[in-house]
């Protein structure tokens, strides 16, 4: 995949400010692909370690075990995730031309993260904001998704680069921010919604991840970090809540393995409250799209 050179600005043409046709070509390219994609999924947050990753790889599985078609992107240029959770590794191939082909984790469920095209997946990302947003650009454009129902876009924490461009490049996301109960998350998943609401972008609901802690033996919860702070959060913003979802064991061995959780035999109460979550984010999505359509 080819980069910006840190002497350049991506899509810079030969007057100042006017689109490049490399750059005409490209936006072309991505609005050919996202025609294909019915709904299109930002997961989102403003701080690390909330488990938006968990959250991302958890809903676009159970959704394809629903049977829709699913690609997953992983804009985390520094610290992708996704192949870990899935049991991903290798590097992407390319197709007759230039077009990257997704990782094919089962039938209806697709991936791309940056750390498929790294050589060694330890190898550092030294990458300043104009080569980040012609990489994630080019996730879109030179990637042969195809007929998607939906494409989850897992981005990392905070309000930088990354998630500016996929707003910029995606206009029609949904938006679903991520948090957990306690306040110190909470802070900063305001400022996201403060940025989501800055970029008028739309924002389909708040998730609570980490939402107590189900104990294995007696399967009581136990409020480790609080609970109820995404609930309150989404009230006082007027959004919807779209779910939570408890803290929970089988989550981390699954992970561990490679392995969403929703997609291991055994019941767990994770596993059920990430199935409901995608059930809520398809119809909310569905009914979001209605809502386009006939405001169009």
């Amino acid at each position: 995949m080819s980069g910006c050179s840190s002497g350049t600005s991506c899509g810079s043409g030969g007057e100042k400010g006017a689109p490049s046709a490399k750059m005409q070509i490209q936006d072309e390219m991505i609005r050919s692909t996202l025609q294909k994609i019915k709904y299109k999924l930002f997961i989102m947050s403003g701080k690390g370690g909330v488990g938006k990753s968990s959250v991302s790889v958890n809903v676009a599985a159970a959704l394809a075990a629903k049977g829709y078609k699913v690609g997953l992107l992983d804009v985390d240029i520094h610290g992708p995730s996704v192949p870990t959770l899935l049991g991903i590794s290798g590097t992407l191939d390319i197709d007759r031309g230039s077009l990257i082909l997704p990782k094919e984790y089962n039938e209806n469920l697709h991936v791309v993260s940056m750390e498929s095209l790294l050589k060694d997946p330890d190898q550092a990302v030294l990458w300043r904001g104009p080569m980040k947003t012609a990489a994630i650009r080019q996730f879109i454009s030179d990637v042969q998704w195809g007929e998607l129902d939906f494409l989850v876009v897992d981005s990392p924490p905070g309000t930088g680069d990354e998630p500016m461009t996929v707003l910029k490049t995606v206009p029609e996301a949904l938006c679903v921010v991520v948090t957990t109960p306690q306040e110190v998350s909470l802070s900063d998943v305001r400022k996201s919604i403060n940025f989501l609401q800055y970029a008028r972008a739309n924002v389909l609901g708040v998730v609570e991840n980490m939402s107590g802690l189900v104990c294995p033996h007696c399967h009581e919860s136990i409020d480790l970090f609080k609970k109820g702070g995404g609930r309150d959060l989404a009230e006082k913003y007027g959004l919807a809540f779209l779910g939570a979802i408890p803290l929970d064991p089988a989550t981390v061995v699954a992970g561990d393995m490679g392995k969403p959780v929703v997609l291991i035999d055994e019941d767990s109460f994770a596993k059920r409250a990430f199935i409901q979550l995608a059930d809520t984010i398809a119809e909310a999505a569905q009914k979001s799209f209605e809502a386009a359509s006939t405001n169009a």
